[in-house]
């Protein structure tokens, strides 16, 4: 059974920084694409950037382009989100999923089979 495990988020304060960690278990994801999406409250979930387990191939939201960094740990099976410039619109539940259906990077929420419980990162003003 494949688990994906997120940790990191906190409270920091706009300008801050924070990186999440993302730790998958019970597969290899060699062929799979690993993303990170965001749901603040009364919204839908959102992407924020993906990146492909074998080439580390990223694409990221217009709204953290520039701002966050994907990147990912084959040897420790995991995946890091590092935020920088962090604002109040930033503040949502942070969840880690991955898609094994193919090599392609997809950005749909629905193009993610596996999830983690997600981590909340809030940034005052």
């Amino acid at each position: 059974q494949v688990q994906l495990v997120e940790s990191g988020g906190k409270l920091v304060q706009a300008g801050g920084s924070l990186r999440l960690s993302c730790v998958v278990s019970g597969r290899t994801f060699s062929r799979y694409t690993m993303g990170w999406f965001r749901q603040a409250p009364g919204k839908e979930r959102e992407f924020v950037t993906a990146i492909t387990w074998g080439s580390g191939y990223p694409s990221y939201a217009d709204s953290v382009k520039g701002r966050f960094t994907i990147s990912r740990d084959t040897a420790k099976n995991t995946v890091y989100l590092q935020m920088n410039s962090l604002q109040p619109e930033d503040t949502a539940v942070y969840y880690c999923a991955a898609d094994d259906s193919g090599p392609l990077l997809t950005r749909r929420v629905s193009g993610y089979a596996y999830w983690g419980q997600g981590t909340q990162v809030t940034v005052s003003s």
